[in-house]
Protein backbone atom coordinates (compact mmCIF):
# COMPACT_ATOMS: atom_id res chain seq x y z
CA UNK A 1 0.00 0.00 0.00
CA UNK A 2 1.42 3.36 -1.02
CA UNK A 3 0.32 7.00 -1.05
CA UNK A 4 -0.33 6.80 -4.80
CA UNK A 5 -2.60 3.78 -4.46
CA UNK A 6 -4.49 5.58 -1.67
CA UNK A 7 -5.03 8.57 -3.97
CA UNK A 8 -6.52 6.28 -6.64
CA UNK A 9 -8.89 4.57 -4.20
CA UNK A 10 -12.57 5.48 -4.82
CA UNK A 11 -14.07 7.56 -2.03
CA UNK A 12 -16.82 5.00 -1.36
CA UNK A 13 -14.20 2.28 -0.85
CA UNK A 14 -12.15 4.50 1.45
CA UNK A 15 -15.22 5.41 3.52
CA UNK A 16 -16.20 1.72 3.68
CA UNK A 17 -12.71 0.98 4.96
CA UNK A 18 -13.17 3.69 7.60
CA UNK A 19 -16.42 2.01 8.70
CA UNK A 20 -14.57 -1.30 9.03
CA UNK A 21 -12.02 0.45 11.24
CA UNK A 22 -14.88 1.42 13.54
CA UNK A 23 -16.11 -2.16 13.63
CA UNK A 24 -12.67 -3.36 14.70
CA UNK A 25 -12.31 -0.54 17.22
CA UNK A 26 -15.58 -1.48 18.93
CA UNK A 27 -14.56 -5.13 19.16
CA UNK A 28 -11.14 -4.16 20.50
CA UNK A 29 -12.74 -1.84 23.07
CA UNK A 30 -14.85 -4.65 24.51
CA UNK A 31 -11.92 -7.11 24.53
CA UNK A 32 -9.57 -4.64 26.25
CA UNK A 33 -12.35 -3.53 28.57
CA UNK A 34 -13.02 -7.09 29.73
CA UNK A 35 -9.28 -7.72 30.08
CA UNK A 36 -8.95 -4.56 32.20
CA UNK A 37 -11.82 -5.63 34.47
CA UNK A 38 -10.39 -9.16 34.76
CA UNK A 39 -6.91 -7.88 35.67
CA UNK A 40 -8.36 -5.04 37.76
CA UNK A 41 -5.81 -2.87 35.94
CA UNK A 42 -6.79 -1.01 32.76
CA UNK A 43 -3.27 0.32 32.14
CA UNK A 44 -1.76 -3.17 32.27
CA UNK A 45 -4.49 -4.36 29.90
CA UNK A 46 -3.45 -1.62 27.47
CA UNK A 47 0.20 -2.65 27.73
CA UNK A 48 -0.69 -6.28 27.02
CA UNK A 49 -2.70 -5.21 23.96
CA UNK A 50 0.11 -3.05 22.58
CA UNK A 51 2.75 -5.70 23.29
CA UNK A 52 0.86 -8.35 21.31
CA UNK A 53 0.53 -5.96 18.36
CA UNK A 54 4.19 -4.96 18.57
CA UNK A 55 5.35 -8.59 18.53
CA UNK A 56 3.20 -9.26 15.45
CA UNK A 57 4.76 -6.28 13.64
CA UNK A 58 8.30 -7.32 14.59
CA UNK A 59 7.60 -10.68 12.96
CA UNK A 60 6.06 -9.14 9.81
CA UNK A 61 8.48 -6.30 9.04
CA UNK A 62 11.52 -8.39 7.99
CA UNK A 63 9.34 -10.32 5.54
CA UNK A 64 8.38 -7.22 3.51
CA UNK A 65 11.00 -5.50 1.30
CA UNK A 66 9.13 -2.17 1.27
CA UNK A 67 8.87 -2.30 5.05
CA UNK A 68 12.61 -2.91 5.39
CA UNK A 69 13.27 0.17 3.25
CA UNK A 70 10.80 2.10 5.39
CA UNK A 71 12.64 1.11 8.58
CA UNK A 72 15.89 2.34 7.02
CA UNK A 73 14.21 5.64 6.10
CA UNK A 74 12.82 5.98 9.62
CA UNK A 75 16.22 5.34 11.20
CA UNK A 76 17.90 7.83 8.87
CA UNK A 77 15.23 10.43 9.60
CA UNK A 78 15.67 10.01 13.33
CA UNK A 79 19.46 10.23 13.14
CA UNK A 80 19.41 13.34 10.95
CA UNK A 81 16.39 14.82 12.77
CA UNK A 82 14.62 15.24 9.45
CA UNK A 83 11.59 13.49 10.95
CA UNK A 84 10.09 15.81 13.58
CA UNK A 85 9.25 14.48 17.01
CA UNK A 86 5.52 15.14 16.73
CA UNK A 87 5.24 12.55 13.94
CA UNK A 88 6.15 9.92 16.52
CA UNK A 89 3.37 10.86 18.95
CA UNK A 90 0.79 8.57 17.34
CA UNK A 91 1.90 5.84 19.73
CA UNK A 92 1.26 8.04 22.75
CA UNK A 93 -2.29 8.69 21.53
CA UNK A 94 -2.79 4.98 20.88
CA UNK A 95 -1.57 4.21 24.40
CA UNK A 96 -4.13 6.66 25.74
CA UNK A 97 -6.88 4.99 23.72
CA UNK A 98 -6.24 1.41 24.83
CA UNK A 99 -5.72 2.50 28.44
CA UNK A 100 -9.07 4.28 28.37
CA UNK A 101 -10.67 1.16 26.89
CA UNK A 102 -9.23 -0.91 29.72
CA UNK A 103 -10.24 1.59 32.40
CA UNK A 104 -13.84 2.40 31.46
CA UNK A 105 -15.15 0.45 28.43
CA UNK A 106 -15.81 -2.68 30.48
CA UNK A 107 -18.00 -0.71 32.90
CA UNK A 108 -19.66 1.74 30.50
CA UNK A 109 -20.27 -0.65 27.64
CA UNK A 110 -18.99 -0.10 24.14
CA UNK A 111 -21.92 2.08 23.06
CA UNK A 112 -21.65 4.59 25.90
CA UNK A 113 -17.86 4.56 25.58
CA UNK A 114 -18.30 5.45 21.90
CA UNK A 115 -20.32 8.56 22.78
CA UNK A 116 -17.29 10.35 24.19
CA UNK A 117 -15.06 9.10 21.39
CA UNK A 118 -17.49 10.46 18.80
CA UNK A 119 -17.31 13.99 20.20
CA UNK A 120 -13.53 13.97 20.55
CA UNK A 121 -12.86 12.57 17.08
CA UNK A 122 -15.30 14.93 15.37
CA UNK A 123 -14.15 18.19 16.92
CA UNK A 124 -10.44 17.45 16.70
CA UNK A 125 -10.71 15.94 13.22
CA UNK A 126 -12.37 19.10 11.92
CA UNK A 127 -9.62 21.25 13.45
CA UNK A 128 -6.76 19.07 12.18
CA UNK A 129 -8.14 19.04 8.64
CA UNK A 130 -8.62 22.81 8.68
CA UNK A 131 -5.04 23.57 9.76
CA UNK A 132 -3.64 20.99 7.33
CA UNK A 133 -2.08 18.74 9.97
CA UNK A 134 -3.10 15.49 8.24
CA UNK A 135 -1.53 14.03 5.10
CA UNK A 136 -4.46 15.23 2.97
CA UNK A 137 -3.26 18.82 3.45
CA UNK A 138 -5.49 21.79 4.27
CA UNK A 139 -9.14 20.87 3.76
CA UNK A 140 -11.35 23.95 3.44
CA UNK A 141 -14.31 24.39 5.78
CA UNK A 142 -17.29 23.76 3.50
CA UNK A 143 -20.99 23.86 4.42
CA UNK A 144 -21.10 20.06 4.15
CA UNK A 145 -18.30 19.63 6.69
CA UNK A 146 -19.90 22.12 9.09
CA UNK A 147 -23.29 20.40 8.79
CA UNK A 148 -21.67 17.00 9.19
CA UNK A 149 -19.83 18.02 12.35
CA UNK A 150 -22.97 19.64 13.76
CA UNK A 151 -25.04 16.50 13.13
CA UNK A 152 -22.54 14.39 15.03
CA UNK A 153 -22.61 16.75 18.01
CA UNK A 154 -26.42 16.67 17.96
CA UNK A 155 -26.21 12.87 18.00
CA UNK A 156 -23.89 13.04 21.01
CA UNK A 157 -26.34 15.35 22.79
CA UNK A 158 -29.22 12.94 22.13
CA UNK A 159 -27.19 10.00 23.37
CA UNK A 160 -26.46 11.82 26.64
CA UNK A 161 -30.14 12.45 27.28
CA UNK A 162 -32.34 10.63 29.72
CA UNK A 163 -30.62 8.89 32.62
CA UNK A 164 -27.29 8.19 30.92
CA UNK A 165 -25.35 10.61 33.13
CA UNK A 166 -26.87 9.03 36.23
CA UNK A 167 -25.58 5.61 35.16
CA UNK A 168 -21.93 6.62 35.10
CA UNK A 169 -19.77 9.35 36.69
CA UNK A 170 -18.77 12.30 34.53
CA UNK A 171 -15.07 11.40 34.53
CA UNK A 172 -15.89 8.09 32.85
CA UNK A 173 -17.48 10.01 29.96
CA UNK A 174 -14.67 12.58 29.76
CA UNK A 175 -11.95 9.95 29.35
CA UNK A 176 -13.47 8.59 26.11
CA UNK A 177 -13.70 12.17 24.81
CA UNK A 178 -9.97 12.61 25.39
CA UNK A 179 -9.40 9.23 23.72
CA UNK A 180 -11.36 10.45 20.68
CA UNK A 181 -9.12 13.51 20.46
CA UNK A 182 -6.14 11.16 20.60
CA UNK A 183 -7.52 8.92 17.86
CA UNK A 184 -7.85 11.89 15.50
CA UNK A 185 -4.29 13.00 16.28
CA UNK A 186 -2.97 9.44 15.87
CA UNK A 187 -4.54 9.11 12.41
CA UNK A 188 -3.02 12.40 11.26
CA UNK A 189 0.45 11.85 12.76
CA UNK A 190 0.71 8.26 11.51
CA UNK A 191 -0.43 9.35 8.05
CA UNK A 192 2.24 12.04 7.88
CA UNK A 193 4.92 9.62 9.07
CA UNK A 194 3.81 7.04 6.49
CA UNK A 195 4.24 9.68 3.78
CA UNK A 196 7.73 10.49 5.03
CA UNK A 197 9.01 6.90 5.17
CA UNK A 198 6.84 5.64 2.27
CA UNK A 199 5.52 2.73 4.34
CA UNK A 200 2.23 2.63 6.31
CA UNK A 201 3.28 -0.52 8.19
CA UNK A 202 6.49 1.14 9.41
CA UNK A 203 4.46 4.10 10.67
CA UNK A 204 2.20 1.59 12.45
CA UNK A 205 5.27 -0.10 13.96
CA UNK A 206 6.59 3.25 15.24
CA UNK A 207 3.18 3.93 16.80
CA UNK A 208 3.10 0.59 18.58
CA UNK A 209 6.73 0.83 19.69
CA UNK A 210 6.29 4.25 21.28
CA UNK A 211 2.96 3.32 22.84
CA UNK A 212 4.31 0.09 24.32
CA UNK A 213 7.18 1.94 26.02
CA UNK A 214 4.84 4.52 27.55
CA UNK A 215 2.40 1.87 28.72
CA UNK A 216 5.20 -0.25 30.22
CA UNK A 217 6.34 2.69 32.35
CA UNK A 218 2.76 3.57 33.33
CA UNK A 219 1.94 -0.05 34.20
CA UNK A 220 5.03 -0.37 36.42
CA UNK A 221 4.21 2.86 38.26
CA UNK A 222 0.59 1.79 38.68
CA UNK A 223 1.58 -1.60 40.11
CA UNK A 224 4.02 0.04 42.55
CA UNK A 225 1.33 2.45 43.73
CA UNK A 226 -1.77 0.22 43.78
CA UNK A 227 -0.29 -3.26 44.13
CA UNK A 228 -0.11 -6.29 41.83
CA UNK A 229 -2.94 -7.03 39.38
CA UNK A 230 -5.25 -10.01 39.47
CA UNK A 231 -3.97 -13.23 37.85
CA UNK A 232 -3.82 -13.17 34.06
CA UNK A 233 -6.85 -14.87 32.45
CA UNK A 234 -6.39 -18.03 30.42
CA UNK A 235 -8.93 -17.23 27.68
CA UNK A 236 -6.93 -16.67 24.44
CA UNK A 237 -9.47 -14.24 22.94
CA UNK A 238 -8.66 -11.65 25.62
CA UNK A 239 -5.21 -11.20 24.07
CA UNK A 240 -6.16 -10.52 20.44
CA UNK A 241 -6.99 -6.83 20.94
CA UNK A 242 -3.47 -5.87 19.90
CA UNK A 243 -3.72 -7.82 16.65
CA UNK A 244 -6.98 -6.04 15.83
CA UNK A 245 -5.25 -2.75 16.59
CA UNK A 246 -2.47 -3.51 14.10
CA UNK A 247 -5.00 -4.04 11.32
CA UNK A 248 -7.10 -0.93 11.89
CA UNK A 249 -4.21 1.43 12.61
CA UNK A 250 -2.45 0.25 9.45
CA UNK A 251 -5.65 0.69 7.44
CA UNK A 252 -6.28 4.14 8.88
CA UNK A 253 -2.71 5.22 8.16
CA UNK A 254 -3.26 4.20 4.53
CA UNK A 255 -6.62 5.84 3.83
CA UNK A 256 -6.33 9.09 5.84
CA UNK A 257 -4.41 10.67 2.95
CA UNK A 258 -7.40 9.94 0.70
CA UNK A 259 -10.34 11.16 2.79
CA UNK A 260 -8.88 13.35 5.55
CA UNK A 261 -9.02 13.07 9.33
CA UNK A 262 -12.65 14.14 9.82
CA UNK A 263 -14.24 11.79 7.27
CA UNK A 264 -12.03 8.93 8.47
CA UNK A 265 -13.27 9.63 11.98
CA UNK A 266 -16.94 9.80 10.97
CA UNK A 267 -16.77 6.54 9.02
CA UNK A 268 -15.02 4.91 11.94
CA UNK A 269 -17.62 6.25 14.36
CA UNK A 270 -20.46 4.86 12.23
CA UNK A 271 -18.81 1.43 12.31
CA UNK A 272 -18.29 1.71 16.06
CA UNK A 273 -21.92 2.61 16.69
CA UNK A 274 -23.29 -0.21 14.55
CA UNK A 275 -21.02 -2.78 16.16
CA UNK A 276 -21.31 -1.47 19.72
CA UNK A 277 -25.10 -1.56 19.48
CA UNK A 278 -24.91 -5.25 18.58
CA UNK A 279 -22.27 -6.03 21.21
CA UNK A 280 -24.10 -4.27 24.03
CA UNK A 281 -27.39 -5.88 22.98
CA UNK A 282 -26.09 -9.44 23.18
CA UNK A 283 -23.49 -8.78 25.89
CA UNK A 284 -24.65 -5.91 28.14
CA UNK A 285 -22.14 -4.10 30.34
CA UNK A 286 -22.82 -2.50 33.72
CA UNK A 287 -24.19 0.73 32.23
CA UNK A 288 -26.22 -1.14 29.63
CA UNK A 289 -27.35 -0.16 26.11
CA UNK A 290 -29.77 2.67 25.39
CA UNK A 291 -32.59 3.29 22.90
CA UNK A 292 -30.87 6.36 21.39
CA UNK A 293 -28.46 4.30 19.35
CA UNK A 294 -30.57 4.05 16.18
CA UNK A 295 -31.10 7.83 16.09
CA UNK A 296 -27.40 8.39 16.71
CA UNK A 297 -26.37 6.03 13.91
CA UNK A 298 -28.74 7.73 11.44
CA UNK A 299 -27.35 11.17 12.28
CA UNK A 300 -23.74 10.02 12.01
CA UNK A 301 -24.51 8.35 8.68
CA UNK A 302 -25.99 11.61 7.36
CA UNK A 303 -22.97 13.48 8.69
CA UNK A 304 -20.63 11.21 6.76
CA UNK A 305 -22.63 11.86 3.58
CA UNK A 306 -22.37 15.63 4.02
CA UNK A 307 -18.63 15.51 4.75
CA UNK A 308 -18.03 13.20 1.76
CA UNK A 309 -19.46 15.77 -0.63
CA UNK A 310 -16.88 17.27 -3.04
CA UNK A 311 -14.64 19.69 -1.23
CA UNK A 312 -11.89 22.14 -2.03
CA UNK A 313 -8.31 21.44 -1.00
CA UNK A 314 -5.36 23.68 -0.84
CA UNK A 315 -1.79 23.25 0.27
Amino acid sequence: MTENSAARMPTIVAVGSAVSIGVMTAIQARINGVLGVTLDDGILAGFVSFSVGLIALVVLLPLMPRARRGVAALWYGLRTRSIPFWMLLGGACGALTVSTQGLVAGALGVALFTVGVVAGQTLHGLVLDRIGFGPAGVVAVTPGRVIGGALVLVAVGISLGGDVLSQAPLWMLLLPFVAGVGIAWQSAANGRLAQRVQSPIVATFASFFGGAILLAVAAIVNIVVTGPPAPFPTEPWLYVGGLIGVVYILLGTFIVARIGVLLLGLGSVLGQLLTSAIIDLVWPAAAGPAVWQIITMVLVGLAAVFVAMPRRRRG
